[in-house]
């Protein structure tokens, strides 16, 4: 552990080096970040308080564990597969055969749940899933607690250090409970302070449940606690100050290492249940413990003290705020600029707890599952886009090796359906393998998303002071010719019309049309366009030939489809803009002048006319997440700066007391964390603006200081 001096050297230096305000003023940024600790007095029965590193986060409750709550405990590396299905000819995923589609007069294999085969595809949708590794909570002299016996709470979550105070009164005596996650390993540590430990009132207790396939949703709430029978837990390697919790879930195994400093002794499971019971024995009112888990028993084999935890988290949270771009609203006595700044900060801090793994998170990061906990690579850019725009592309990093190791399965997909190049899945797990489902199957706005990241980071390395533009170009350089072979192995050359076209069968980025007729999705053509510039791009800076084919199609997409003045979902949607069908969920048409810098057949006029098309009829009380940051950065393109603020502060578009965005009912639960990274992302444009834009674009009222932004594309 390095001694107190050394972390505030480190901190200092890092003051030194972030880059300063227009002004020549640093921000200071702990005041900032501090002025919006979150803090309950009550307890949320939606969402916990959360500490964690990206690949691993703990929930808590208002007792700073998960006394009162089963909040959980998810990892980016624990998964689990059900028992295969028994019945004959669906017992083994080779068994799936998928569903054929005619497509441009070939029949092409889809993987579409087949209702011959309903429980072998079930079966590859649902695992595997993502686990839940177990609770911890207090016992009061053995038993539960109830908010009934819980008073006078305080609880206070310290984001520059991450370090999460809860503070309560138990049959009226007070309790203090500092919670704290190592930022380099699957490890909480906690500090309890009271005299109920002097007498042995107060115990702790680790529970594992079940978790299986059998919900697509499990929010807040991940697991089956009775379903004792249907899985194993033990308890090994038991000693003075430690002990090893094993836990056995179908051909899943991990461990949970728990190291206490202070006297105390272990048993358990009791009574027919996978809880055991750590008690201190000593005669002290201070009681501090480590619980970290593993996939393997050697990891389970060491652990960190509390001290060396809370001095990790100090320095990797100081470094966090401390680095990268920052905005400062603070000045501004506006309260939508208040409530701005709120935001931002708690989803700086939320996002680097959820999203920021060595995979891409799932839509509800390591707070709930959803979709089985599985990731959504068209999700990909709006949960990962904002780290590149805020500077921190060692966050970035970590997840963006995706899209390398699920090369060859891309290409094999892309093979059995009769394209060239590599055709990216959507709801995945880490092996690879995109789940049965329509949408997965035909969605198709994922694939230029890795040429989005590419950009991004050539633009800042070739920014660098290194230079390290020519590495950046060999480093994406053979994903994104696999990925365009495949953009214009897929694009349809239509001999009556002269263009090529996109689908059908396909779904656009709104998922609320008919797959089998659906062609031309407006964003779609327009990313067709982005990306494959992009790719070419790519090549003509490194010297190499650009593909004539993919001049080619670049040269010749169908052009943007035009509904009533105004941009519609896609060209077979006459009736685009009175049918209360198209009108609902994403509006993703206007993100080709926002989220897409200006491609050729983008006319400003008609972005306008959609925006008023948009405003006039969309339904929003049915539109969420991403749509509402998509929407401002269009406005801003426009001109229109207070209603790109209106936007992200939509009556639609909500976020909780501690930060969480919130879903929406029968869509998503809560949290929905592409909501936080989209707007981050919006908020990056609004700070560094974008090409022939350059510059912070917030009300000139507000007195908004920014440090570390460069222009969008």
């Amino acid at each position: 552990m390095l001694p107190v001096p050394v972390i505030l050297l480190g901190v200092l230096l890092l003051a030194l080096t972030t880059p300063t305000t227009a002004t020549g003023q640093r921000i200071n940024r702990k005041n900032v970040v501090r002025r919006f600790n979150p803090v309950r007095t009550t307890l949320s029965t939606t969402t916990p308080m959360q500490v964690g590193n990206g690949n691993f986060a703990f929930g808590a409750d208002i007792t700073g564990l998960q006394t009162v709550l089963p909040f959980n405990i998810l990892s980016s590396w624990c998964w689990a597969n059900d028992s295969l299905p028994t019945t004959p000819g669906q017992t083994d995923p080779s068994d799936y055969t998928g569903m054929d589609y005619w497509t441009h007069g070939r029949l092409v294999n889809y993987a579409i749940p087949n209702p011959a085969e309903p429980e072998i595809s079930q079966w590859l949708i649902a695992n595997p899933h993502r686990v839940n590794l177990g609770r911890v909570g207090f016992l009061y002299k053995g038993r539960n607690i109830s908010t009934d016996d819980i008073s006078d709470i305080h609880q206070s979550l310290d984001l520059y250090t991450g370090v999460l105070t809860s503070k309560f009164s138990l049959h009226g005596q007070r309790v203090t409970v500092t919670t704290i996650a190592d930022p380099d390993d699957d490890v909480v540590a906690v500090e309890v302070q009271s005299s109920l430990l002097k007498d042995g009132s107060l115990g702790v207790f680790f529970d594992y449940p079940l978790t299986t396939g059998a919900n697509k949703f499990e929010a807040p709430f991940v697991g089956n606690w009775t379903a004792i029978s249907a899985h194993t837990t033990g308890l090994k390697k038991v000693t003075a100050h430690r002990a090893v919790v094993s836990h056995l879930l179908g051909s899943t195994t991990y461990y949970n290492l728990l190291q206490w400093e202070q006297a105390g002794s272990i048993q358990g499971p009791f009574n027919g249940t996978h809880r055991y019971l750590l008690q201190p024995i000593g005669r002290s009112n201070k009681f501090t413990f480590t619980t970290r888990f593993s996939e393997s028993i050697k990891g389970g084999s060491g652990s960190k003290a509390f001290r060396s935890v809370k001095s990790s988290s100090t320095r990797w949270w100081a470094n966090y705020w401390e680095s990268g771009a920052f905005v400062d609203l603070i000045a501004s006595s506006s309260s939508d600029a208040e409530e701005l700044q709120r935001r931002i900060i708690l989803s700086q801090y939320l996002l680097a707890v959820n999203s920021a793994g060595k995979d891409p998170p799932q839509e509800s990061g390591l707070q709930n599952n959803g979709w089985y906990g599985k990731f959504h690579l068209e999700m990909t850019f709006w949960h990962l886009g904002h780290w590149a725009r805020w500077d921190k592309f060692y966050l970035l990093d970590r997840s963006l090796g995706v899209y390398n190791r699920f090369l060859p399965s891309s290409i094999a997909r892309a093979q059995a359906q009769g394209y060239e190049g590599a055709r990216l899945g959507k709801m995945s797990d880490p092996s690879g393998r995109s789940a049965p489902g329509a949408q997965n199957a035909l969605l198709i706005w994922q694939q230029p998303h890795p040429m989005f990241f590419a950009e991004l980071e050539y633009r800042a390395a070739a920014a660098a002071p290194s230079n390290k533009a020519t590495t950046t170009l060999r480093k994406w350089d053979t994903l994104l010719d696999e990925l365009a072979t495949w953009m214009v192995s897929y694009a349809w050359w239509n001999a009556s019309t002269g263009v090529y076209d996109l689908g059908p069968p396909m779904y656009p980025s709104s998922e609320n049309t008919s797959p089998n007729v659906t062609y031309n999705p407006t964003f779609e053509l327009a990313y067709w366009r982005f990306g494959l510039k992009i790719a070419a791009n790519w090549k003509v800076r490194q010297g190499i030939e650009v593909p004539t084919a993919w001049m080619h199609v670049l040269d010749n997409l169908a052009p943007l489809p035009v509904v009533d003045g105004a941009y519609s979902i896609s060209e077979d949607q006459p009736d685009m803009w009175t049918n209360k069908d198209y009108t609902t969920d994403h509006p993703s048409q206007i993100a080709v002048y926002g989220l897409l810098p200006p491609t050729p057949g983008v006319d400003v006029s008609t972005v306008n006319a959609t925006m008023a098309k948009v405003l006039e009829v969309w339904q929003l009380e049915n539109s969420y997440g991403w749509d509402f940051p998509m929407l401002a950065m269009t406005a801003l393109r426009l001109g229109n700066v207070e209603g790109a603020v209106a936007w992200l502060l939509n009556e639609h578009f909500q976020f909780d007391d501690v930060g969480n965005p919130v879903g929406t009912a029968n869509v998503v639960p809560t949290p929905y964390f592409p909501a936080s990274s989209s707007l981050l992302f919006a908020v990056a444009m609004m700070a560094g603006g974008w090409d022939g834009a350059e510059g912070a674009h917030f009300p000139a009222h507000w007195g908004a200081k920014v440090e570390g932004f460069t222009a969008s594309l």
